[in-house]
């Protein structure tokens, strides 16, 4: 059976079997307790302690608790991913077995949050590293202890590499051929006059 909040896909068997988890807690606790992953989804952390009270009365273990915010995020950010409106997830959710108070409470607690959760999710997807500076220098090898004649160019690479996630610059340095150099620049010609068009 195919699932809108899924991309129109099989619902994966391991949040199947986290629904019958889910279905142990009552309706309120489930939307206080999707309140907390959509806190930790927007990166504004997730109470642990208030976690494990909210899933206290369902008897949840250790692995229970993870599990359901494993299971709670995948449906979260799947629907959001999806643009899944929060009828159509309802509905989905109680064909998994969701019991409809249970599938209420976690729509609910998504259609306030969608927005947000939508504009997080693209700041924080596929985010590449970015380079800084680039510096290169020519040396030209008359020979080595390995051949007495070489009489070959090649090129120094030093690269300025910035991590999306932390803002930290690290090197790269590597040493390519004449040949590899020309394909190197070429193509990072090409990606300059992509990303130019692009802003």
């Amino acid at each position: 059976m195919k699932f809108r909040f899924c991309g129109d896909l099989d619902c994966p068997d391991w949040v199947l079997a986290e629904i019958s988890i889910l279905s142990k807690m009552t309706s309120i606790k489930m939307k206080l307790l999707c309140v907390q992953v959509i806190k930790d989804m927007l990166s504004e952390g997730i109470d642990y302690e208030k976690v494990y009270k909210i899933t206290h009365d369902a008897k949840f273990e250790t692995g229970d608790v993870k599990a359901s915010i494993a299971a709670l995020t995948f449906i979260l950010s799947s629907a959001a991913k999806y643009s899944c409106d929060g009828e159509t997830l309802s509905n989905e959710l109680q064909q998994l077995g969701l019991p409809k108070e249970h599938a209420t409470s976690l729509c609910k607690s998504y259609s306030d949050s969608s927005d947000k959760l939508q504009t997080h999710l693209r700041k924080t997807s596929l985010r590449l590293s970015h380079l800084e500076k680039t510096e290169w220098r020519v040396d030209y090898i008359l020979s080595s202890s390995e051949l007495k004649e070489v009489n070959k160019p090649c090129v120094q690479m030093r690269l300025q590499v910035r991590n999306p996630d932390t803002g930290a610059t690290t090197s790269v340095s590597f040493t390519v051929d004449m040949d590899k150099f020309r394909v190197l620049l070429s193509e990072l010609k090409q990606a300059e006059t992509v990303m130019a068009n692009l802003t």
